[in-house]
């Protein structure tokens, strides 16, 4: 399997902002902009910024027209991240990291596996087990109460996506973990062009959590995973599932 080269010499930790309203997806996407191209210029700090959108979707640079099977049933934003479709909407939380890969080290196939470990990490704070997929994006949860797929594997949902852009080695878009989203809504798109499998939540999984609870989970993690100026994140283990 694929192996995760050295960790590197990481900032100090970024300011977090947490919105209480839903935002629209062209406002988040003109202050994601505005944002990496301060810390560019160096006059603004990273930001990891959380936050809920309306129901929407959102296209990558890689979605394929015959992905959204319903076209006119949400808005539709050309989205300029890596990836395909993806909906975002109400009871799912969105996690958009503007960090300095700069100053983390200018390793993007790491600090892929640091946002995967991220949510992987805060799932298990609910007694939850994440999973990567090789050749999948997001990360993923074993359904042993539901019948095997056709070629044996054994039935899973996809729970967290994963998409990201890169200006001059500044990240942002992000992570979306689905707390208690109307999975109905993921109906209108083939989720990251995946048609064999489907999407939970922490309450279809029977989690009783609100997002304040996911947000606390979310920032301790974050330390955890990508330590802070003081303490870098920890090594990845080398094994074979890995």
């Amino acid at each position: 399997m694929n192996e995760v080269p050295p960790r590197s010499a990481v900032a100090p930790a970024p300011e977090w902002r947490v919105e209480d309203r839903p935002v629209s997806y062209p406002e988040a996407l003109a202050v994601m902009e505005a944002r990496v191209d301060a810390i560019v210029a160096g006059t603004a700090p990273e930001l990891v910024w959380l936050l809920e959108h309306p129901p929407l979707y959102t296209a990558g640079t890689s979605a394929r027209p015959e992905d959204l099977t319903q076209p006119d049933r949400f808005p539709v934003f050309p989205a300029r991240r890596g990836g395909e479709y993806t909906y975002h909407g109400p009871g799912q939380r969105v996690a958009y990291v503007m960090l300095d890969l700069n100053r983390r080290g200018r390793d993007l196939r790491r600090f892929v596996w640091l946002l995967e470990e991220w949510v992987i990490d805060t799932l298990a704070s609910f007694g939850v087990r994440g999973e990567r997929r090789e050749g999948r994006v997001g990360i993923w949860v074993v359904r042993p109460e539901r019948p095997p797929l056709p070629d044996g594997a054994p039935a899973e949902d996809k729970i967290a996506a994963i998409g990201l852009r890169l200006r001059r080695w500044v990240s942002f878009h992000g992570i979306s973990i689905n707390l208690e989203p109307d999975l109905s809504h993921f109906d209108g798109i083939v989720p990251c062009g995946i048609r064999d499998r489907g999407v939970t939540s922490l309450a279809d999984l029977g989690i009783p959590a609100a997002m304040p609870d996911l947000d606390l989970a979310l920032q301790a993690s974050f330390l955890r995973i990508f330590g802070t100026a003081e303490q870098p994140p920890a090594g990845p283990p080398r094994r074979s599932d890995r």
